[in-house]
């Protein structure tokens, strides 16, 4: 469906962003269908505004777009590209087109399908004289098309970048509806074609919405019927069938880029309702090595979105001039460092240097499961399972718990599950989760665990983001999966109805993988290779207490790393026993080598843990060690008059006690030091990304107390962990050199054997950060974390967290930390828990306190005129206001970091005058 010839043309100027000397038309010979003709196509080039600034170009991007927009959208490419070279930078030559019936190229009157549309660019950069370094640049149909000539001339091809497209549609599966609706019969052409209700629709897709002038922008070369018949034929020529005939082409062009070796990288808006993450994923799984990027909520016209420009080019400088890498393999970059993807046996990951035989010192890999192969004829109990509705504990075995392992492993392999496939874990801790685990691990496969304390909202961003190829999970977590359109195959923790098994979409429950995997075992079949050290392993996802949470991805070596210093730092032995009220480490049982028991709680909700829970757990493992949350330790001291005589006695067993998940101080570990009194209080502090960074002991805090540092203190570096202090500038920001010099209030930037390798999808994130730590590489410290924590070191080189830099209220004074301020009104008789966040502009907010009493106020607003002068007189800050609420707003995680940014929220409307409501 195309229109009737007419002429190329230039585009009008005055149109916003577009510099009028970078148009220019280009006669170019006929190809395919088409030779024997000139076909005339508008372009905008930058090669001429860079050979007056002098400035030589790296290499050539070629920009292709998509259906229904023009050359206009890579004009931020354009300028990125021109202000690069006008700062003496490396610069690159942009060249962006109008394919042949759109925009301001000719309209030829011809069917265009997909194979003529690469024919034609083929043509377009014959006639350039394109020589060199080429990295394509696609989005929509113009990432095909972009591709397709990818794959036809890799003797220019330097590299290729994306945003939203797709180059392979699954049998069996609709085209998104959008696109079905346009293409239906008796609605192409009246909604492409005769009217502009494709186009607008389009440009609605944008978040935030574009300007009235930018969308007049993109209608400009599409003003009337007749000059819109290529957005109606590259609508109908969507190959949404095996029978299309652009099919083929677009089989093609799929195979021919899995082979592509140069290095890739995707900007994906995961909000697009056409080219979603199910697109995304297929890329990823045939370029393997490239580096991807989602904007969380970023829509369709992602170049319009997001900073696209500034990250392709920041790509380029970190990918050496997208050279193409020959035999050693494909590039990938992490976090700003080089990594060619090698055979196995050769591996150095984040300051973990390892490899099959040697170590030059390193401590030698040894994968996460050996501990349960150690005792795999052990008859003694491995996991209990206190959190059982159904009757009394469930206790497992190692031999039983090394034999189900290994039959899931068998039955998942067989299934088709396969090194780095992932696979999205719904299933609460207890032994059918801590099997699947060592099972997925065992194979390859990369475990996605991200726990219901991230609301459906984000937890259905987090699964759909990892993109897993298979589901396991409990009937509320399948059934969730079913409602919102998570992707992969279903498989079922336990056996389910055939009725709830069709409607949940299940093919199989885990005890028929396990009997499958059984059946194979008994074959004699070789079980598959295990993964090496720097294979993923697994992605964690964060609190999102900071925003949308991220998926946080380790390698083998680094879970394993993270194993041995805890066994080394809590001397942890086959019969200590560990009661994990915290599911990060609920896991790590088997891996130690010692059994583990998960008490009786909703592990969604720490506070329903209660101290009975905790002694019952503790009496049937006869635990030594009892890991908790601050959240669950708050309701364990709460509900501890209720522990009876015999409950006492099983907690005055335990030898060590951790609360871990975010810093707490003395006077709560005092309280959990009550209830188990012969245990040693421990705090260690880290995070998603590093799960241990330095540790303190009660003993530990007291002693610090006599210092006059504000924050609470966490103690010391684990074993080889570093710690430096990056300090605030008068404008609250991060920008001082990290270093060790005591009393600093900065951000804490850590280094450690078991950091996280990177973000999932998150490349731009990954090398922002990079960028901003790189002046701390040297040649003995693995990479380094900014962790967004705000705290100071001492003298003693202990750490002291004072909240997060985002939190941070910059007065007219300079910046204040929250969390001294805070600890100064807790201290006042009759308040529980405190806040202190600013209101007002930025460079002049002021300081107010928001308290939660006890007894709780009825209702929230101003604090009563005694406790706000006791909370002043108390503050080491002026305060604006003290304000009272019944309970202050937690994260959804761990329920106990304090929402500062919902709460300053809160406050500012409240002064202003607004009804106060519950923060």
């Amino acid at each position: 469906m195309t229109a009737p010839a007419a002429p190329a043309a230039l585009p009008p100027t005055g149109l916003p962003g577009l510099d009028p000397a970078w148009s220019r038309l280009v006669a170019v010979p006929g190809a395919g269908a088409d030779a024997g003709l000139t076909r005339t196509w508008h372009v905008l080039d930058t090669g001429a505004e860079l050979e007056r600034l002098g400035a030589t170009p790296a290499g050539t991007i070629l920009a292709v777009h998509g259906n229904p927009t023009w050359s206009y959208l890579w004009r931020s490419m354009l300028a990125a590209s021109v202000a690069a070279a006008a700062a003496g930078e490396p610069a690159w030559r942009v060249i962006a087109v109008d394919q042949l019936e759109m925009g301001y190229s000719e309209r030829t009157g011809r069917h265009r399908p997909l194979a003529q549309r690469v024919a034609d660019l083929s043509g377009l950069t014959d006639a350039l004289g394109i020589e060199g370094a080429v990295v394509t640049l696609g989005h929509d149909w113009g990432g095909v098309v972009s591709l397709g000539w990818a794959v036809d001339h890799p003797q220019l091809l330097a590299g290729v970048a994306l945003l939203n497209t797709a180059i392979h549609h699954p049998d069996g599966v609709p085209v998104p509806a959008p696109l079905r609706l346009a293409g239906a019969r008796g609605v192409l052409a009246a909604s492409t074609v005769a009217t502009t209700a494709f186009l607008d629709t389009t440009l609605a897709l944008a978040s935030p919405p574009l300007p009235a002038e930018v969308k007049d922008a993109y209608r400009a070369p599409y003003g009337s019927a007749d000059r819109r018949g290529g957005i109606g034929g590259f609508v109908a020529d969507i190959p949404a069938d095996a029978s299309h005939e652009s099919r083929p082409e677009l089989d093609r062009i799929a195979a021919g880029v899995a082979g592509l070796e140069v290095p890739a990288l995707m900007l994906w808006g995961p909000k697009d309702p056409i080219f979603s993450d199910r697109y995304l994923d297929d890329l990823v799984d045939r370029l393997p090595h490239a580096d991807v990027h989602r904007f969380e909520g970023a829509n369709h016209l992602i170049a319009e979105e997001r900073p696209y420009a500034e990250a392709i080019l920041q790509w380029l400088d970190t990918t050496p001039s997208a050279r193409r890498v020959g035999a050693e393999g494909a590039v990938s970059r992490r976090e700003g460092q080089v990594s060619i993807r090698r055979p196995a046996g050769d591996y150095s990951t984040n300051g973990v240097v390892v490899d099959d035989h040697s170590t030059n010192g390193a401590e030698a890999f040894r994968p996460l499961w050996t501990g349960l192969d150690a005792r795999a004829t052990d008859d003694d109990v491995a996991v209990i399972d206190m959190a059982t509705k159904r009757g009394p504990a469930r206790r497992v075995t190692w031999r039983q718990l090394h034999d189900r392992v290994l039959d899931l492993a068998a039955g998942l392999a067989e299934l088709g599950v396969q090194r780095g496939d992932r696979v999205s874990l719904l299933v609460k801790p207890g032994p059918t989760l801590t099997a699947v685990i060592y099972a997925c691990l065992r194979i390859g496969a990369v475990v996605v665990v991200a726990d219901a304390g991230l609301g459906v909202k984000g937890l259905t961003r987090a699964v759909r983001g990892a993109w897993p190829d298979v589901i396991i999970g409990e009937r509320l977590g399948l059934t969730a999966a079913r409602a919102l359109g998570w992707p992969g195959m279903r498989i079922s923790a336990e056996r389910l109805p055939y009725a709830a098994k069709a409607a949940l979409d299940v093919s199989h429950s885990l005890g028929q993988v396990a009997a499958l995997g059984a059946a194979i075992r008994s074959s004699g079949e070789a079980p598959p290779p295990e993964p090496g050290p720097a294979d993923e392993a697994a992605i964690l996802f964060t609190s999102g207490s900071t925003g949308p949470a991220k998926g946080v991805v380790y390698r083998h070596g680094q879970l394993s790393a993270l194993r041995d210093v805890l066994a080394r730092h809590l001397e942890i032995t086959p019969e200590t026993g560990l009661v994990t009220g915290f599911a990060p480490f609920a896991l790590l049982g088997p891996a130690l080598g010692t059994r583990s028991a998960t008490p009786d709680m909703d592990v969604s909700a720490p506070r329903t843990l209660t101290a009975t829970a905790v002694a019952a757990a503790v009496r049937e493992s006869d635990a030594g060690i009892v890991f908790l949350s601050p959240a669950a330790v708050l309701n364990v001291v709460a509900t501890a008059d209720a522990l009876g005589a015999d409950e006492r006695a099983a907690l005055a067993r335990v030898h060590t006690f951790l609360s871990t998940g975010a810093p707490i101080g003395e006077a709560l570990l005092a309280s959990a030091a009550e209830v188990m009194p012969n245990a040693t209080p421990h705090t260690p502090y880290g995070m998603t990304e590093c799960l241990l960074v330095t540790d303190v002991t009660l003993e530990g805090i007291r002693a610090a107390a006599s210092a006059p540092d504000a924050g609470v203190c966490v103690g010391r570096p684990i074993g080889d962990n570093r710690v430096l202090v990056s300090a605030l500038d008068a404008d609250g920001r991060a920008t001082g050199a990290p270093s060790a010099e005591p009393g600093v209030l900065g951000e804490i930037v850590i280094a450690a054997g078991h950091l996280k390798d990177h973000y999932d999808r998150l490349w731009l994130t990954d090398r922002m950060a990079a960028r901003e730590t790189e002046a701390l590489v040297d040649a003995d410290a693995p990479r380094w974390h900014r962790t967004g924590d705000l705290g100071h070191l001492d003298a003693e080189g202990r750490v002291w967290i004072e909240g997060r830099t985002q939190h941070v209220i910059v007065a007219a004074d300079g910046p204040i930390a929250p969390v001294g301020p805070e600890q100064d009104a807790e201290s006042v008789d009759g308040v529980r828990r405190a806040g202190v966040v600013g209101v007002g502009p930025h460079g002049l907010r002021q300081a107010v306190a928001v308290v939660e009493t006890i007894p709780p106020v009825a209702r929230p607003g101003l604090a009563e005129p005694e406790l706000a002068a006791a909370v002043r007189e108390r503050s080491r800050v002026p305060l604006a206001a003290v304000l009272a609420v019944p309970q202050l707003p937690t994260d959804i995680r761990h329920n106990s970091k304090i929402d500062r940014s919902r709460l300053s929220d809160w406050a500012e409307r409240v002064l202003a005058g607004e009804k106060p409501s519950a923060p």
